[in-house]
């Protein structure tokens, strides 16, 4: 089945990270299955009772091969704009096909699964890693990397792994981590005009203060600059809300939330620890949810110069992150797939056909590589 055909029914399952992607995680386990990959179905349930499925496969012996990665999640479709169909209708045009998730990463799982099928036979085994909630917090990949056998054996056999999110097809070697938190100031309702209430703002404000200091503090020390990245800095990005339903209302509640994304090596923890240290200064909760660490695979290594041959590309790094931050097991591992991130979580998202071919061209070339 072609990665065109793949796609557009991927497509058709919209598996937000809110919701179950239990039916599109049925769907790849089902086309693994055709293929010859003996599979792996591990599931759980979030925070909100919502089931999440990920799918592991190998077709193959089990010996040392190539793994591929991607999440069959995707970020909400509230606000698409697009205009000759939904979200959850693949629609082709222009050499395009426009629907959610056709970039962030649909199309890339379908390039591997044509990929495969291109290929009769492997002396070296191929494996597929499907995840679940990618999108907001890598919980399916640490998953699999808890309780997947087949995962152990990606390890275990030293297997070359490429994940395939959008990169235009270049080689990235290193991508950054992250660090997500809030911070809740406290306070009590009531009618604005009486003196009965607490501001939850105001304890938040000199908070606030503080946390920019320590924001442009990181923007200029050599500690948190990492030039082999673009930007080099950590991009702290702060938030605030009070979710005040009217202006005449004392608000209750004040909520600050911070994403920062340090690069490999760096010492993160320190960081949190520091934001942490300034919210009990100012007598406010602090909860950290999200923390994984970037992704670095040495450039002059063999497999990443290998990689850069078969693709003609320069390695590079990219400032985004990946399931790769809690694969780091995988030894030999890259970020290498169609389609090119700014078209990813956007209103109108979609891959061009050429990076579909493409993509299709380039994990055949791989497989036969490391495979046959």
């Amino acid at each position: 089945m072609s990665a065109v055909s793949l796609l557009k029914q991927l497509i058709a399952f919209p598996s937000m990270s809110s919701t179950s992607n239990d039916h599109v995680s049925a769907f790849a386990e089902s086309q693994l299955a055709r293929l010859g990959f003996e599979t792996e179905r591990l599931t759980y349930t979030d925070a909100s009772g919502v089931l999440k499925v990920c799918i592991c496969g190998r077709r193959g012996p089990k010996a040392k091969g190539l793994a591929y990665f991607c999440h069959t999640d995707v970020v909400p479709a509230d606000t698409w704009a697009f205009p000759h169909s939904g979200p959850w209708s693949a629609f082709e045009f222009d050499n395009k096909i426009y629907g959610r998730g056709s970039c962030d990463m649909k199309g890339s799982l379908a390039c591997m699964l044509d990929a495969v099928e291109r290929i009769e036979s492997t002396s070296s085994p191929v494996f597929v890693v499907c995840t679940a909630d990618e999108e907001i917090g890598y919980h399916g990949a640490a998953k699999v990397a808890a309780d997947s056998v087949i995962y152990r054996e990606i390890v275990d056999s030293n297997s070359f792994g490429v994940i395939g999110e959008p990169t235009r097809m270049r080689v990235v070697h290193g991508h950054k981590g992250s660090r997500v938190g809030r911070i809740v100031s406290r306070g009590v309702a009531a009618h604005s005009s009486t003196s009965h209430g607490i501001n939850a703002n105001m304890a938040m404000i000199p908070f606030l203060n503080d946390l920019r200091a320590l924001s442009l503090e990181c923007d200029t020390t050599p500690e948190w600059r990492d030039e082999r990245f673009d930007p080099p800095v950590i991009s702290m990005n702060i938030g605030i809300n009070d979710h005040t339903s009217a202006i005449n209302i004392t608000p209750p509640e004040s909520i600050c939330t911070f994403y920062f994304r340090p690069t490999p090596g760096q010492n993160a923890d320190r960081l949190v620890a520091r934001i942490s240290s300034l919210a009990d200064l100012h007598h406010l909760e602090f909860e950290l949810f999200i923390a994984s660490d970037g992704l670095f695979s040495d450039p002059e290594s063999a497999f990443i110069c290998k990689l850069a041959e078969l693709t003609s590309t320069e390695p590079c790094t990219v400032s985004y992150g990946t399931d790769g931050s809690l694969f780091r097991e995988v030894q030999n591992l890259a970020v290498l797939g169609p389609g090119d991130i700014r078209q990813a979580h956007t209103d109108d998202e979609w891959i061009a056909l050429d990076q579909l071919a493409d993509g299709v061209a380039l994990y055949e070339k791989l497989i036969r590589h490391w495979c046959v």
